[in-house]
Formats: structure tokens, C-alpha cells, sequence
């Protein structure tokens, strides 16, 4: 009997996007459950000092009498968090074009339910904050971490249908984009109109590549490095630039797949002409061709695609484990923690995750679907969209990176919304976990 490793028997089949995408996110939720144990432990052991003191690190960056320098949690928050947001900015993308947001009578429940969790989170955290010292950290509980709710879903297997699945990525891809949106709208202080002016022209620059048909990342690369820069010294949030990037990358292949299976067909003939060398060492002829098919398949495959993929391997094992590592270390003194519980940023947050999504994905998705404007998944029921709803209500990842634009430089603040998006999103997905194992039942059980 043959033995694999997970990611080994993932090789032996072949996924579409989609399960690529839900594959990645899983293995991403998992990392992340990993790294924030983790942090929690760096941050409540002997091991304390030496934790903070790394990420307090600083790494400048000279050039002549120009100086860029910040701490390495700054560097992780601003710097590599930009390719998260690049690769949530091509999802959006690929979802908006060809995915789930493309057909508008599959897409309005997913986005109307989207918009009802991110409205009535901001409504109930500002019930409680409104006119006090935390009223700006009202966008903490809008988000949905996408990676953590969709591996509750996949841990449930058979039980939930894939429609139930896509709604759920489609409406944290939603969610994602209002988090975008109120990330640069709501928490930018000051705004330097030259550095923004320079990145919009680096951005003319990207779509100007789009338009003449440039397919080579670097060209791109180069660019958005610049356009990242000019955001960052703006005063708007430097991920964003990430985002902005991504809407300029190309979507359409250089060459159509007309033919791709004859030509491949024909050059892998040719691969087996050639004997096989000792030690299975490939001739300098097989290599050619298998360079050759390999510039063909890419021919054929669009940069955003190309980039979505590529990409998602190092955002879920080295970004988002980073980010989780540096940011939610939180030094836990459990004689008080009730006492910073019912704190009203943090119960604000926690009732905005919990009450907040249910009433927000649930109510909107229950009264799209009476008044027939909207249709329930296939294969669902509407006590599973009750548990999604409740799965909504884990906000970790895009939470916590609110919460340090919320609370700049409060850390006292900080530390309550922590403890707020921490224990909101283990309640939130422990009681979604449930219902959708014990409660609720799909409509191939009934």
C-alpha cells in the first residue's frame, strides 16, 4: 500500500481553479490556527522579551541621504501583508470575470449577504462605542476571514454541498473588497496629493502594459514595486497598492488554446523518440521540448492566472503565518481577562462577529430569498446558511490588520480588540462547526 503525504496525494489528482483555491485556503486556515497557538505561547512564556524585542527589530533601507526605516512587524504589516492583498485583489478579480460574481442572479445572494454582514457588525459595535474612546475600530468586525471559515466548511466534508462552499468564498471575497475599501477610505489620517499623484501614473503605467498586450511579470513587478512605494509615502494603507495592482494584471491569455492538445500531442511524440539515458538523466533534446510545451501551456494561460496560482503557496506558508505570528501574540493575563471581555470595544466586537454576521448574512439572505430576488444554493437549506452565517463571524486575519489601523499607537486599545476578534472567532467558529455537523441538514438528507 502506497503512502502519501497530504500534499503528495493532492498531486495525484487533477483540481479544477476552484478546488485549487478552496485547497489553498484550507491548508491556509490550518497554518494559521498553527501560527497564532504559537504567538499566544511566545507571548505568554519566559520567551516574552525575546518575542517582542524580534519584531521590534529594525531594518532600514539607505539610498544616499534617503532612509526607510521600520520594525519588522511594520515591514510584515505593510510590506509582505501587500501580496495578500494582491492575491485577495486577483481573486476578486477572477470571481468578477468568470467566477461565481459573474452571473448576476447567481452572484446577489452572496453579495447582498455580504454587505448585511458587513452593515449590521459596524451598527452593533457603534451601539456600543459611539461618542467613546473606541468608536473608530466600527470596521473590526465587518470582516470574514475567508481561509479559517472556508476549513470549518471542508472539515464538514460531504455534509455541505459545494454551492454552499462557492456562496460562502464569494461572500468573504465580497467582504474582502469592503474591507479594501473602508481600509482606504476611512483609516487613511493624511493624505500627500504628489506621492498619491505619482502612484496613480505608476498605475496608468501598469494598465498601459495591460493594453499593449505585455504578458512578462517583470515589467509589472518592477512597476507595482514603485507604485507601492508612492502609495506607502501617500498616507493611504501601502496594501492597497496590492489590490490596485492586481486590476491591471492581464486576465486573458496571450494565445488562444486552439490546437494546444495537437502541438503538445506532437512534441511529446517526439520527447519519446529519444532513448533513455542512465540514471534517467534527460537529454538536452527532451529538455528543449519540455521547455517548449511548457511556454505553450503558459501561452494559453492568463498572467492573473498564472499569478493566483503561483502565489498562493508562499502567502499561505510564509505571509499569513508571519503576519498570525507578529500579531497575535498577546500576553494574557486570565486573573483580568473578563474584565477586558466585557470592555465595550471588546464586546462590541464580539457581539458585531456573532450577532452582528448572523443578523447581517442570515436576515438579508432570508428576506433576498422571500421576496424572490434571490435563490438558495443548490443542494442547501436556509439552517446552513444559518451556520455560514455564524462561520462568517471569524474575522481573524483582515480583523487584526484593522484593528492596528483602529488603535494606531494604543496599544492598550489594540490589546482589547485582540482579545475581542480572538475569542469572537473561536465562538464563532466552534458554534458554526456544530450546527452545521448536529443541526442543520441539507436538502439531499431530508
Amino acid at each position: 500500500m502506497k503512502l502519501y503525504a497530504p500534499w503528495e496525494k493532492a498531486f495525484e489528482k487533477i483540481s479544477t481553479p476552484f478546488e485549487h483555491f478552496i485547497h489553498a485556503q484550507t491548508t491556509t486556515g490550518r497554518i494559521l490556527m498553527f501560527m497564532t497557538i504559537l504567538a499566544l505561547i511566545l507571548a505568554n512564556t519566559p520567551l516574552t522579551a525575546n518575542y517582542e524585542h524580534f519584531f521590534h527589530t529594525k531594518i532600514d533601507f539607505d539610498v544616499g541621504s534617503w532612509t526607510l526605516s521600520h520594525s519588522i512587524h511594520h515591514w510584515i504589516n505593510d510590506g509582505l501583508m501587500t501580496l495578500f492583498f494582491f492575491m485577495i485583489g486577483l481573486e476578486i478579480k477572477r470571481e468578477i470575470l468568470v467566477g461565481e460574481l459573474s452571473n448576476i442572479k447567481v452572484a446577489i445572494l452572496p453579495i447582498l449577504a455580504a454587505i448585511g454582514g458587513m452593515v449590521f457588525p459596524a451598527l452593533v459595535y457603534l451601539s456600543l462605542n459611539a461618542n467613546e474612546v473606541g468608536a473608530s475600530g466600527w470596521g473590526v468586525p465587518m470582516a470574514t476571514d475567508i481561509a479559517f471559515a472556508i476549513s470549518v466548511l471542508v472539515l464538514l466534508g460531504k455534509r455541505i454541498s459545494t454551492a454552499l462552499v462557492t456562496f460562502l468564498a464569494a461572500l468573504a471575497i465580497v467582504d474582502d473588497l469592503g474591507a479594501v475599501l473602508v481600509i482606504a477610505i476611512f483609516y487613511t489620517d493624511q493624505i500627500h496629493m504628489v506621492s498619491l499623484a505619482s502612484a496613480g501614473i505608476a498605475f496608468l503605467v501598469l494598465i498601459a502594459f495591460n493594453r499593449f498586450g505585455i504578458h512578462m511579470v517583470l515589467p509589472y513587478f518592477i512597476v507595482g514595486t514603485f507604485m507601492w512605494f508612492f502609495v506607502f509615502e501617500s498616507g493611504v494603507h501601502a496594501t492597497i497598492a496590492g489590490v490596485i495592482a492586481a486590476m491591471a494584471i492581464p486576465s486573458k491569455p496571450k494565445q488562444t488554446s486552439l490546437g494546444l492538445s495537437k502541438k503538445t500531442k506532437k512534441l511529446l511524440d517526439e520527447y519519446d523518440t529519444y532513448p533513455v539515458c542512465e540514471n534517467h538523466v534527460l537529454h538536452e533534446q527532451q529538455k528543449a521540448i519540455l521547455i517548449n510545451i511548457q511556454d505553450k501551456i503558459n501561452a494559453v494561460r492568463s498572467p492573473a492566472a498564472r499569478l493566483e496560482q503561483d502565489l498562493h503557496l508562499p502567502v499561505a506558508l510564509v505571509v499569513i503565518p508571519l503576519f498570525a505570528l507578529a500579531n497575535a501574540g498577546i500576553a494574557i493575563d486570565f486573573n483580568s481577562v473578563g474584565a477586558v471581555i466585557i470592555e465595550p470595544i471588546s464586546m462590541g466586537i464580539i457581539l458585531g462577529l456573532i450577532l452582528g454576521k448572523v443578523v447581517g448574512i442570515f436576515g438579508i439572505s432570508w428576506l433576498a430569498i422571500k421576496l424572490k430576488i434571490a435563490k438558495l444554493p443548490d443542494k442547501s437549506s436556509m439552517s446552513q446558511i444559518f451556520g455560514v452565517a455564524l462561520l462568517g463571524g471569524i474575522g481573524f486575519t483582515m480583523s487584526i490588520f484593522i484593528a492596528e489601523l483602529a488603535f494606531l499607537k494604543t496599544p492598550e486599545l489594540i490589546f482589547q480588540a485582540k482579545i475581542g476578534i480572538l475569542t469572537a472567532s473561536l465562538l464563532a467558529g466552534l458554534s458554526g462547526f456544530l450546527w452545521l455537523r448536529y443541526v442543520a441538514k441539507n436538502t439531499s438528507e431530508k
